[in-house]
């Protein structure tokens, strides 16, 4: 063997070897991707109610006699006690709105809250808001849309909101019908545009409130259809799989079964 073909094989030994490794490397990082996948929105959500949870126990529990904290009687912190304190205190509060004593006592103390200047407009603002999306008599959002924005031909979603003033229709209307709809921004769809809009410049999606927010917060990157896609999948995945009999075994509708054993008549 001479030197130029004892060279020509140390290149495919190492062509061999730098494919090899790259493919190695390739499914390491499919591993990694689909492990990322997997842990990362369960590990997000740890993390938030775990917020959440030190959040709501750094409010209360300095409200919370030191006699009547477990951490008083045993050598370690105990999370949420905080938490469970606050839900007991809102049901007890709403069960005394339920009485005529709660609502005289809440009504005196909105009558105080009115008479101070700055505080009353952002507690009525705040009020008004928390009433549009727990009360089951809000006006929350109940539609979404799309908007041609930001000009022609470039369409965006918009969620209709609540009830338009009437001042806005006799200026605004022109004879026509007129909305108010709320574009948010994304990913962030906690900010945005409010604007009134003619009805007929506003197309009606067969989407929900929850999808479109979905929609906003992903970017456009969850797909409603997508996932309905995958539920159906998954779906299908978890039916039994039923044996299906060949065209050979099968009997045509119109020609009834016979035993084998039956004579025939000639």
């Amino acid at each position: 063997m001479n030197h130029q073909e004892h060279e020509d094989q140390l290149r495919q030994l190492a062509a061999a070897g730098a494919g090899h490794s790259s493919h190695f490397l390739a499914r390491l990082r499919g591993y990694f991707l689909t492990g990322l996948i997997v842990v990362g929105p369960i590990a997000i959500t740890i993390y938030v109610v775990w917020w959440f949870i030190n959040l709501v126990d750094n409010w209360v529990k300095p409200l919370i006699p030191q006699d009547y904290l477990p951490e008083t009687y045993l050598p370690f912190n105990v999370p949420g006690v905080g938490l469970i304190v606050g839900i007991l205190g809102l049901m007890f509060i709403g069960a005394l709105m339920a009485n005529l004593f709660g609502r005289t006592l809440f009504a005196y103390g909105e009558i105080l809250l009115d008479r101070m200047p700055v505080v009353r407009g952002v507690y009525r603002l705040l009020k008004q808001i928390f009433q549009s999306i727990f009360a089951d008599t809000g006006h929350s959002f109940k539609k979404v849309g799309l908007i041609e924005f930001p000009r022609q031909g470039v369409f965006a979603i918009a969620f209709i909101s609540g009830e338009t003033p009437n001042e806005v229709k006799q200026k605004a209307g022109n004879g026509d019908e007129i909305i108010t709809v709320f574009m948010p921004n994304a990913p962030n769809p906690t900010t945005g545009f409010v604007m009134f809009m003619p009805a007929k410049d506003v197309q009606i999606l067969d989407l929900t409130v929850e999808d479109g927010v979905k929609l906003i917060l992903s970017a456009g990157l969850v797909s409603p259809d997508k996932e309905r896609t995958i539920a159906e999948l998954q779906k299908d995945m978890g039916k039994p799989k039923r044996g299906r009999r060949s065209k050979k075994d099968a009997v045509p509708a119109d020609e009834p079964e016979t035993p084998a054993d039956e004579p025939t008549n000639t």
